[in-house]
């Protein structure tokens, strides 16, 4: 039986998690439906822009992502400490951009008078809703159910939209971190919705080559949709890449990003069908600090998901 989220999330183990959610019915989630006709590729953004909204209110770091037809991948980092530095004010103003928040709270953000009762269950509220700013749970309801009710909207229909809950995958060394994000990044290489990772639409690997100079502007109008007037803090970019390995503990990806950009390239010509799985020549050096070999790479970064899919435990006879 599956475990529960709180054995799957250990911020103990690993900040770093690769999260998957895929969309319950026969119509796409996005893409183009051959049955009707209609495409759904504008649900792309929605979902691109929802995810990078969520990124700068809560203290959850996106290191990697792929839109896809029927699903989407993320890659992300927790961070609590985010949301330790923040004030009362800061986590408040954050969760009234989502939801509306108590009477209480609207009433303190407005600037009126209140009691020190009041202002003491004020602050109750707050260290709540620090705790949810930094929950991968939390950050998933807020990205999925919107969008669920968007969609279903334009379906003139009622019922789910997603298959499940997110599944969640623990990374928890280096290597894996890495052929995650490349397979993430991959995606629609692999699935023949693009030729390159440059072109690959919606992905992480398309905004870190070529940024989207209007992706405030996105952000800021999907906000507006959604009448989240009170945050007025900037957009948070993609976790960084900071270099090779550190002694120390490193806030962003402990690689180079020319390293993985090379690696990512390297991988995606080795897996384009067109060269029926022919391996580059050069190999990267940063599989050489992996301590992988390119076959075990190729592995790694074609079939994470089967080769990382959590063991199920047998239930007693």
């Amino acid at each position: 039986m599956p475990r529960p989220r709180c054995q799957q999330i250990s911020l103990a183990d690993t900040p770093y998690y690769h999260i998957v959610s895929r969309c319950v019915r026969r119509t796409f989630l996005c893409g183009q439906d051959h049955v009707t006709g209609k495409s759904f590729e504008h649900r792309r953004q929605w979902i691109e822009d929802r995810i990078r909204l969520l990124a700068s209110l809560f203290a959850v770091d996106i290191a990697a992502y792929a839109v896809m037809s029927n699903h989407y991948h993320l890659v992300v980092k927790l961070d609590p400490a985010q949301a330790d530095s923040w004030s009362d004010d800061d986590v408040l103003r954050r969760w009234t951009c989502l939801f509306n928040g108590p009477l209480l709270v609207q009433r303190y953000l407005a600037g009126g008078n209140q009691e020190s009762y009041e202002l003491a269950q004020v602050g109750e509220f707050a260290q709540c809703y620090r705790q949810r700013l930094a929950s991968l749970s939390w950050f998933m309801k807020c990205l999925n159910e919107p969008i669920a009710r968007q969609a279903n909207e334009e379906d003139g229909c009622t019922g789910h939209f997603w298959e499940a809950r997110f599944k969640s995958q623990a990374l928890r060394t280096e290597a894996a971190l890495l052929s995650c994000m490349a397979y993430v990044d991959l995606n629609p290489v692999r699935a023949g919705m693009a030729d390159t990772p440059e072109t690959s639409e919606h992905t992480s690997i398309k905004e870190r080559i070529a940024p989207r100079f209007d992706l405030a502007q996105a952000v800021r109008e999907q906000m507006k949709l959604d009448a989240l007037l009170r945050f007025d803090g900037p957009v948070k970019p993609l976790l960084s890449f900071e270099g090779a390995f550190a002694d120390r503990e490193q806030p962003g990806i402990p690689f180079a990003f020319q390293d993985y950009l090379s690696l990512v390239d390297y991988t995606g010509r080795a897996i384009d069908p067109r060269k029926k799985g022919a391996i580059a020549g050069s190999q990267p050096p940063i599989l050489q600090r992996l301590g992988l070999t390119p076959d075990q790479w190729l592995t790694q970064s074609t079939q994470f998901e089967a080769m990382y899919r959590p063991k199920r435990r047998r239930s007693a006879a």
